[in-house]
Formats: structure tokens, sequence, C-alpha cells
């Protein structure tokens, strides 16, 4: 069986991935702050800890349970991710260290945890969002989330670059508009054409096969504006 993880499984698409995974027959870690949806599933194949990313310890009980029960693992899916939605002048520093604390530095930091891990042929696939993508229609009030989602697309290119002796795979797919709770946030009211499990769907194929033809890609997966 091949392993992999995934972040922000609480909700959304990070929980319905996590089912879809384990549903063929991967192994799954599923790393969230709130571990008990999946729990209630009591499905095969899915191990969860509860982690907050930011937490040094709570990282550390990730690699603990790669050592002790996977020695390897195939695929990493870093989907968590946080939202502040507010006016520019209203955004405060610490408004813009929390976003990018989620969505760039703990995205960095698991990485490097996982990398060792790692193996000819793995795939590390970053979910990133439309707004980040250059040239793309943006929105007020998202300053801080789009531009550290900007953020992880750059680091993507850059991961994909330094591990390809190796032939590990990085690339990131930047979502438009998905019917989940953190769309709610951002446009209140908005119906997305694209459910979190049909998006979770798509995921799943992109990392079991998308390796095999891209590095160091951004996939902009979106049908509508926003």
């Amino acid at each position: 069986m091949k392993n992999v993880i995934i972040t922000g499984t609480s909700r959304g698409i990070g929980f319905e991935l996590a089912q879809i995974f384990a549903k063929n027959n991967y192994q799954v870690l599923a790393l969230s702050r709130n571990s008990e949806p999946l729990k209630k599933l009591k499905l095969k194949n899915i191990s969860t800890l509860s982690v907050d990313l930011l937490n040094e310890e709570d990282l550390n009980k990730v690699v603990n349970f790669i050592s002790k029960n996977w020695k390897n693992v195939d695929i990493l899916i870093n989907n968590a991710g946080k939202l502040i939605s507010k006016p520019f002048c209203e955004l405060t520093s610490n408004d813009f260290l929390e976003v990018y604390k989620v969505n760039v530095f703990a995205v960095a930091e698991l990485t490097k945890l996982v990398v060792p891990f790692l193996q000819k042929g793995s795939h590390v696939v970053n979910i990133s969002s439309i707004g980040g993508v250059q040239g793309s229609m943006k929105f007020p009030g998202l300053a801080a989330y789009s531009s550290s989602k900007g953020a992880l697309l750059t680091l993507t290119e850059v991961l994909a670059e330094e591990f390809k002796t190796q032939e590990i795979s990085f690339n990131t797919l930047a979502l438009g508009a998905v019917q989940t709770e953190m769309l709610e946030e951002a446009f209140p009211g908005y119906k997305a054409p694209v459910s979190a499990k049909e998006m979770a769907s798509y995921i799943y194929n992109f990392a079991v096969t998308g390796s095999k033809f891209y590095n160091g890609k951004i996939l902009q997966v979106s049908s509508t504006t926003p």
C-alpha cells in the first residue's frame, strides 16, 4: 500500500480527499487540529493526528508516526489554509502573519520534515488559489490571503528545482471557487459550481498521476470567477 499525508482534513476538500484515498487502498495520515469528523467515520486505512501545524511539538508527532509506522511517504498534500477577509486598511501585521504562517510557513516546515521520507517518484501537491495567480481577477478584502497563496506558488517552483535530481515532484493546484466553508467566509452567499467532493476527486487523480507529467508547475483549476 502507498502512503499519503493530507493536511486540513477536518472539513471541506481535505475531509473528502482523505476518504477517497482510503477507499482507493492508500494508507492515509490525516492532519488537522480537529480530528473528530474523520474519526467518527471509522474508515480503515485512515490514521488521524490532532496537529497544529504551527506547533513544533505537534509536527514532531508526524515525524514519529512516519518513522514508526511507514518509513516512506509517496504523496504529501498541503491542503490546510487560513483566510482573513478584511479591507486592506484594517488588516494588521498580525493578520498578515497569521495567514502567512498557515499558508506558507507551515507548508515549508512540514515539507522539510517529510522530505527525508520521500523517494524517487514521490509527489508533493500544494493547494493554492486562483487568487494567488498573477493576472487573475482579484477581490477586495483578500490582500493577505491572495498574496500568501501567490508566495506558495513561487515556493513550489523553487522546491521543484531544488529536488529534481532526487526525482521528487512538486506541483501546485490553484483552485477557483469550490463550495466550502472557506468560500462562504470570503464570498457570503456565492454558490460555486463545484462541490468539495468533486474537487477532491480531481485532486486525488492529479496527486496519483500528475508527477508523471508535471514538475514545478502551477495548474489553474477554475471555471468561474471568483
